[in-house]
């Protein structure tokens, strides 16, 4: 089973609420609809690991982390993100790491 962190972005939560919105004029089954939030899933999680190619370094202060069913989860302070010429700054970011190699 592939993760299902990509859910609660922008895209997944418009498959989502148009899924809804198919099982409640019942064109689709919920089977389905999971069926589909199943596949999308998949499809993001093969997506980003074959096709992103950027990469972004980081530095700030650790406010705090945990590793728990092998998810690292990171709390960061004063974050600088730079991409070549890039440069962003924000007060707090979290951020939460998976093993893709253990994920079918």
């Amino acid at each position: 089973m592939a993760y299902q962190l990509y859910r609660n972005t922008t895209l997944g939560n418009s498959l989502q609420e148009s899924l809804d919105e198919l099982i409640q004029t019942q064109q689709i089954t919920p089977q389905l609809a999971l069926q589909v939030l199943l596949q999308f899933d998949k499809a993001i999680n093969t997506a980003l690991a074959n096709r992103v190619r950027n990469r972004v370094n980081f530095r700030g202060s650790l406010n705090t982390y945990r590793f728990c069913d092998n998810v690292w989860t990171f709390v960061l302070n004063d974050v600088e993100f730079r991409e070549v010429t890039d440069l962003v700054k924000v007060d707090k970011v979290k951020i939460v790491a998976c093993d893709g190699k253990t994920c079918p």
